[in-house]
């Protein structure tokens, strides 16, 4: 090689290295101005000021009584799927699972791919679903219906579904029509329609239905089935791209009015790739809050194992490490932005987890990783409202909270006591008058 072409290369090269070091410090800075503010952006928007006023029956102030403010659940909906419900085979196990599940969550996810809960035309598989929702209910956990229209061949029934598209047309609306009125008032969350945005990798009945139709018509009829069966149910749209293609899917879904076919929007963050930065998570928020709608994460999955020779390792000690360092950091993001309202994890145990790899905040023995106890502490503790006051003079006790619901108990110094339940959410004033 001539001296001046090498020198070119190496100038080029380190101009290349150089250009690559920059970008690296950019990022660098745009993570760490987004973790700056996380602290701030929780208190403004997960927090609010509560008003307690303690008055006799006669209207007149009971000062120095004693209060004790115990949050029992988040209005911010922090979940997983509940797929291994009633499938794991030993008792201790499953019953660990149940127990984990319940301490930690309040929302689940339940599947609806339609070819294997009707895997025999006209007889879907409802007495699992029931099981489902009793135990969930049982445990004060809202549910979550996913997903009703899918062009994968999990939700697309081919061995029973006719070759006539206006037929398999029917047959799928008339399906989201019947379930989400079916479980009207115990589940009113749905995943209605899953991955617009890829109708070219499937071949399946529903794939060929949704390219006829076009993703926009395919989604919107879907969407309307939905809403008819439940005006108050809130529907969902969910993808796994967070690019423009998404979001130009999501702009045109509306009604000859203007107004929106769905009430959320569903964002997948699978991270068996590698974890998202800080600076990502807050870019896929803030370019989908512009719609100004409500965002779920839907399907999160950070790895505590390693891809070997095309399948992935068993969780590992240092893996678990990186895990809950990166879920934390994860969740402390996505509940400091305000257009974020729930986030699901994807699978909540290593047994049965999405490609067999070790996602879960379980161990295939059901035994906790670091990841479930770290988001306990946030969860259940740091952003957690448990607070003792007394009220003043004028009968009145003030704090701020976590929006969510409480147990209220006041001890008048006479010694008679009263514990009422009450609720703080965003947008009330969060004013209480408690009579004794």
């Amino acid at each position: 090689m001539e001296r001046r072409s090498f020198l070119k290369l190496v100038v080029s090269a380190s101009a290349a290295v150089t250009l690559e070091a920059r970008w690296m410090e950019i990022e660098s800075a745009q993570d760490e101005a987004v973790l700056d503010g996380v602290s701030e952006r929780i208190e403004r928007h997960r927090k609010g000021d509560v008003n307690i006023t303690v008055r006799t029956q006669d209207g007149k102030p009971v000062r120095n009584a004693e209060l004790s403010f115990e949050q029992q659940r988040h209005s911010f909906l922090f979940g997983s799927n509940i797929f291994r419900f009633g499938r794991i085979k030993d008792v201790a196990r499953e019953e660990a699972y149940l127990e984990r599940f319940a301490a930690l969550l309040n929302y689940a996810t339940i599947g609806f791919y339609w070819a294997s809960y009707e895997p025999v035309r006209g007889k879907p598989n409802y007495e699992y679903t029931n099981k489902v929702l009793e135990w969930c209910e049982r445990h004060k956990i809202v549910c979550k219906g996913h997903p009703l229209a899918w062009d994968h061949p999990a939700s697309s029934p081919d061995g029973w579904l006719p070759d006539d598209l206006s037929e398999v047309e029917r047959l799928s609306t008339e399906r989201v029509h019947e379930i989400v009125k079916r479980y009207s008032g115990r589940i009113d969350i749905w995943d209605v329609v899953n991955e617009p945005t890829d109708l070219l990798r499937f071949k399946t009945k529903m794939n060929a239905l949704a390219n006829k139709l076009g993703a926009i018509l395919y989604t919107a009829i879907h969407l309307r089935a939905a809403r008819k069966a439940n005006p108050k149910a809130t529907l969902l749209v969910n993808d796994y791209r967070t690019d423009d293609a998404y979001f130009r899917i999501l702009q045109q879904l509306r009604d000859e009015n203007g107004k929106w076919l769905f009430d959320a929007i569903g964002i997948q963050s699978h991270m068996h790739g590698g974890v998202w930065s800080p600076a990502r998570i807050w870019s896929v928020c803030e370019r989908f809050s512009k719609l100004g709608m409500p965002l779920h994460f839907t399907e999160t999955t950070i790895l505590s194992g390693e891809r070997i020779g095309g399948k992935w390792s068993e969780t590992t000690k240092g893996g678990e490490e990186r895990q809950a360092e990166a879920t934390v950091r994860f969740y402390t993001v996505l509940f400091s932005h305000h257009a974020v309202q729930a986030i699901t994890w994807w699978d909540f145990s290593d047994d049965g987890a999405w490609q067999g790899a070790p996602a879960g905040w379980l161990r295939k023995d059901m035994s906790p990783k670091p990841v479930y106890e770290r988001l306990m502490g946030l969860i259940k503790g740091e952003w957690w409202t448990s607070e003792k006051g007394t009220t003043d003079d004028n009968g009145v006790w003030r704090t701020r909270a976590f929006y969510g619901d409480y147990e209220l108990t006041i001890r008048a110094q006479s010694g008679y006591a009263k514990a009422v339940s009450i609720s703080v959410r965003q947008g009330n004033e969060n004013k209480f008058e408690i009579t004794l």
